[in-house]
């Protein structure tokens, strides 16, 4: 099928969706970014974290809701820990500050700031985080950096100030669809590999209902090549753009057809391929009408992750996982009727 539309976190985009709240309908609009808050621990928190370990069996990253601090009224992360018994977040988003720069955002400073602490404050609780790069809008450092060998530095930076585990290369927007970036990303990608031991890498896209488009396959193949290790080939299965769809069935049939790519470039059987792929999802109503991901559907997906013991799991938002009152915006609640907490909840039980 040739035709396309691009799925993403979107950092900007609305769209209209009617909720119920207390006294009457209320109009309210999603903002469907897939943002996450910062995430990975500082110089000053690393005696905190020997001292308390990721208390669940999943590898560092295959897991974690992603928070993002930036809009969106974000949770305080040692609640969410102590509702959910989550342990794992996937913080975002880090950007180019205009040139081959680190910053959160953008804008924030890489340490000292909100991000900092929220990340100490995990780790402290005895959790980690998984820090993701780039999302829908903003300058992406992708582009912004001009060689493979500059784009790891300003990764490595990130990796360094906080001592991480585990990082997340959400790609989307202009960075996914120019070759010559997608292979200098991969390209860095193998560099970080090779100079942090057992650091664990997740690279995210979107997706079509069957599977990676054009441009995610042939990010994949060009892994592959390179001889870089992926972790966790992860995609977006929401904003497909076809009005109403089950939307269970559609993350199933995008993750197979991730999984047969994965399976064709790196030469794996297909339990091999399930491996090293994964999924994240978006909680609640997404950016485009007819889309809802309901908490059984959200189910659903995380039993399957569990039948092929995927490699990563998560959700675009944590800020978004509660139910929507008069007044409340979008970017902070699902559109949906839900508990509190009740898609972190389902994914704090994923362990691969």
């Amino acid at each position: 099928m040739k035709k396309k539309s691009k799925r993403s976190r979107r950092l900007a985009l609305v769209a209209a969706c009617g909720l119920m709240a207390t006294g009457g309908t209320a109009a309210l609009t999603a903002a469907g970014a897939q943002a996450a808050a910062p995430g990975a621990a500082t110089p000053g928190a690393t005696a905190a974290h020997a001292a308390a370990p990721n208390a669940t069996a999943a590898a560092s990253g295959q897991t974690g809701p992603y928070l993002y601090l930036g809009w969106g009224s974000p949770p305080k992360a040692t609640d969410v820990m102590a509702a959910t018994g989550t342990t794992q977040f996937t913080m975002a988003f880090i950007l180019s500050d205009g040139g081959c720069n680190p910053k959160w955002d953008g804008s924030r400073a890489l340490t000292g700031g909100s991000d900092q602490s929220t990340i100490n404050s995990i780790r402290a609780a005895g959790g980690d985080v998984t820090v993701s790069f780039g999302g829908w809008s903003g300058a992406k450092l992708g582009e912004k950096c001009s060689s493979a060998s500059a784009l790891a530095g300003a990764y490595q930076k990130v990796i360094d100030a906080y001592r991480l585990k585990s990082i997340d290369i959400d790609i989307e927007a202009s960075e996914f669809e120019n070759a010559t970036v997608r292979q200098r990303v991969i390209d860095a990608l193998k560099i970080v590999k090779q100079k942090n031991s057992g650091i664990k890498v997740y690279v995210t896209f979107g997706t079509t209902t069957s599977g990676p488009d054009a441009n995610g396959k042939d990010l994949v193949r060009r892994g592959a090549a390179s001889g870089v290790d992926v972790d966790g080939w992860t995609v977006m299965p929401f904003d497909f753009g076809q009005g109403s769809l089950d939307m269970a069935a559609a993350t199933k049939s995008a993750v197979d057809g991730l999984k047969n790519t994965v399976a064709g470039a790196y030469g794996l059987s297909s339990d091999a391929a399930y491996r090293k792929s994964g999924f994240s999802s978006m909680n609640g109503r997404t950016d485009v009408a007819g889309e809802t991901v309901t908490l059984d559907n959200f189910k659903s997906v995380v039993s399957y992750a569990k039948s092929h013991h995927l490699a990563r799991v998560s959700f675009w938002s944590l800020n978004r996982d509660r139910a929507c009152g008069s007044g409340t915006d979008a970017d902070a609640c699902s559109g949906i009727n839900q508990g509190t907490y009740d898609f972190t909840k389902v994914l704090a039980g994923y362990t691969g």
